[in-house]
Formats: C-alpha cells, structure tokens, sequence
C-alpha cells in the first residue's frame, strides 16, 4: 500500500511540500485546505476542502484513511488547528511534523512595535498615527472597530467580515508584492502606520522594506506560541528528512514505509479528494 501524507495546508509552504512529496513515487498525498480562501491555488496530488470536527475527527479521518504521516503546515496564526493537530496525532499515535517558516526579523532603521495579539495592536494605534494599512487578514477586524477617529486601509485576499471600523478602504490583493507597488501604496493613501502579523515569508515582506524606507512604525503582531511539546522545522526539506526522504537525512525518519521504523508516538504535536497517488 503507498504511504498516505495528509498536509493541512493553505500556504506557500504546503504547496511545495506536496509538489515535492508527488514527484516521489508510490506517496499518496492529500493536501487539506480549511476553505476560507475562495479561489486557492492549484495543488499537486489529493485535495478535500472543509473542516475535520475539530480533534476528534481529524483522528476519525486519519484511521479511516489510514493516513501514515501527518504534517501541519497551516498559517503560523492557525493556532485552533494546529493545537487540533497535536492532539489527533497523539491520539491515534500517527507521526506528525510541523512545518512553519520563520518569522521576520527587523533590521537597520526598522520602527516595530511588537504586540502579543489584535487587541494589543489596536491599543497602540492611537499614539503611532492616523492612517493605517492594516494586513492582518479578513478575519479579526472587531479589534480595530471601535477606532472610529482613524482611517483603515483593509488588504485582503478576500472580502474581509465585519465587523469593522467605520472608516475603512477594503483593498482586494495577493501577494507576492514588491517594494515599489509597497512604497506606492503606502503614499498613495498616505499611511502613517502599518500592522501587519509576524507570517514570515518573503511573499508579503516587502511592505516591512517599502514602511523603512519611509521611516513608517510597524505594528508586528506575534506569532501564538504552539502547544506544549511541539517542535516545528522550517522548510520543506526539513520535513522530507523527517520523513526519510531528504537526501542525507541523518534524522530517524517518521515513517516505516519510506525507510527505517516510525519512531515511538509522534516526532511532534503542533484542514481538500481523488486519486491513490499523485497525478
């Protein structure tokens, strides 16, 4: 039977580790996206769109699909999930692997402002500025509703929900972005504060370049801590090693069928259907 790779998917990440996972042969892959995205990208190998029912079931889907290796690779700020993950993988005893990219880091004439959640982010609004580009997503916006004496300008790749604060320009975009489309951006309508959360990735960084160059403050949003017990690894091939796949790997891999024996209970603890293996 081909080993079974269920990947939570919906970042750039995911969608590279399942490429790479397809281009070895016998793998089954099911990439998992939670649907929040209306129009997601083109994924290689097995897709299911929609939620597990939280723990429990995610556990239900990995026996039923006899899943051999779990890998979360969800949005760092995917904390329900991932903390839905680590439970299901110590449930049912599937190996699992956590895959985040690492968070940016300031540097040189950086203004950051680190704030440990939304709420947080609102609260230091008022003193940095007026006019604000906030990026932290469709979702959250009640944190900033109450802000009714400072004007928004909401990027999102959807429509974002309310509610939201009454003075807000909704901008519809996707990355990746560039300095200068950033820099023009922010003059454009004349921001004076940017808020953004800690993703990493260089898909959305160029607005921390475009808000330097301009001497603009930052609002950084923190990344949720993941559970306890929870270790991740930062690229693809990290997790291919994990999984005995990488070339030189010297970690045990996680998975009997790739090579060697799964490990005792999963490696670590931190939600799209068609074919056995990948097209």
């Amino acid at each position: 039977m081909s080993p079974h790779v269920l990947i939570l998917g919906g970042t750039a990440e995911a969608r590279a580790l399942a490429a790479a996972l397809c281009a070895r042969p016998g793998v089954r892959v099911t990439t998992s996206l939670a649907g929040r995205v209306a129009k997601p990208g083109a994924l290689d190998g097995e897709v299911r769109v929609g939620g597990f029912g939280g723990a429990s079931g995610l556990a239900d889907w990995l026996r039923a699909e006899s899943v051999d290796a779990l890998v979360d690779a969800t949005h760092p700020f995917a904390e329900s999930i991932t903390a839905n993950a680590a439970r299901a993988a110590a449930e049912t005893g599937v190996p699992a692997v956590v895959l985040r990219r690492p968070g940016w880091r300031p540097g040189p004439g950086d203004q950051w402002h680190r704030a440990p959640s939304l709420d947080a982010a609102a609260d230091l609004l008022p003193r940095l500025g007026r006019r604000v580009l906030l990026t932290t997503g469709r979702l959250g916006l009640a944190s900033f509703a109450h802000l009714s004496r400072l004007h928004f300008v909401v990027r999102s790749v959807d429509p974002p929900e309310p509610p939201m604060p009454p003075d807000t320009h909704v901008l519809l975009a996707r990355g990746p972005f560039t300095v200068p489309g950033e820099t023009a951006l922010l003059r454009e309508h004349r921001v004076d504060v940017l808020v953004t959360k800690d993703s990493g990735g260089a898909a959305t960084a160029a607005k921390l370049t475009a808000a330097r160059d301009l001497a603009l403050p930052v609002v950084v949003v923190r990344r949720p801590p993941l559970p306890d017990g929870v270790t991740a690894v930062p690229d693809v091939q990290g997790v291919l090693e994990r999984l005995g796949l990488g070339q030189g790997a010297h970690t045990e891999p996680v998975v009997k069928d790739f090579a060697g024996d799964v490990p005792a209970g999963p490696v670590s603890r931190g939600d799209d259907g068609a074919a056995d293996t990948c097209p």
